[in-house]
């Protein structure tokens, strides 16, 4: 009788286990890198964040230079980002589509709110509606595509000064409203921007159209920077009040979906 042959699925299986735990510890690796607030880190630096031994992250990270993932400087025996991760980033911009990623999220807000939704980008101090899916009541709001608007007034606008960095905000209240006559309404913004980011949202009634109320939460980038906003918006007897708080976490889930489609990850 002949031996049947020996399996090798439970060592097939071994390692496969010990690839993906491989490739999970060189994604975490290179992304500490990548989200540190300097532009390098040390073996012991990395051991420490990432709860691995020195052995191990050694062991990845002369790998990652091997590929081009890293470079090593020399003399302090730190690492950057390569070339290689270079690359890889450059061609995921290259092939985002931002529509595409925003408009099935602009949709379930409509489907969720029957409410029109809207996306805007920031351009610099202004902001632009870039896209927008109707409402499908009679009487709804539609909002003009490509115009630019200031970013101190409306609730898209007030969105996307809440994502940014309180020094960053100061410098654009100075420019938009400069002058010591227009320092309490700086002030007013800043206040309005720092409880707006601690909620996640905020609510327009009719700030810059009349009887338009809105719900707006920021949209960021793989940079981790503001990009715009996502919005809800129509007649102001339909989004105000409680409605409109009701709406506050559904459009920030929405602008968490979207930013982590333009590549933002969380901070932990």
């Amino acid at each position: 009788m002949s031996t049947p042959p020996a399996s090798h699925a439970p060592a097939d299986h071994a390692d496969d286990r010990q690839g993906a735990n491989g490739v999970h510890r060189a994604l975490q690796i290179i992304f500490a890198v990548a989200e540190a607030e300097g532009p390098d880190m040390g073996v012991s630096e990395l051991a420490r964040s990432l709860n691995l031994s020195k052995t191990v992250v050694h062991r990845v990270v002369r790998t990652l230079v091997d590929d081009g993932f890293f470079q090593m400087d020399e003399r302090t025996r730190r690492y950057r980002l390569g070339p290689a991760a270079v690359s890889v980033g450059l061609s995921a911009l290259a092939r985002m589509e931002v529509p595409e990623i925003v408009r099935p999220h602009l949709e379930a807000l409509v489907d969720h709110s029957s409410e029109t939704a809207t996306f805007s980008v920031r351009y610099g101090d202004k902001r632009m509606y870039l896209s927008q899916v109707l409402s499908p009541q009679e009487i709804r709001m539609a909002v003009p595509l490509g115009k630019l608007f200031p970013l101190h007034i409306g609730g898209s606008s007030r969105a996307i000064l809440a994502g940014m960095a309180p020094e960053e905000l100061d410098r654009h209240l100075e420019r938009a409203l400069p002058g010591e006559g227009n320092a309490p309404e700086r002030a007013r913004i800043a206040d309005e921007a720092a409880a707006v980011r601690a909620r996640g949202f905020t609510v327009s009634a009719g700030e810059r159209q009349a009887d338009a109320g809105s719900v707006a939460a920021p949209v960021f980038d793989a940079r981790g920077q503001v990009y715009g906003s996502l919005s809800v918006c129509g007649p102001l007897n339909r989004v105000r009040d409680e409605r409109a708080l009701a709406l506050g976490p559904v459009v920030v889930e929405a602008a968490r979906a979207v930013s982590a489609g333009l590549g933002f990850r969380a901070p932990a």
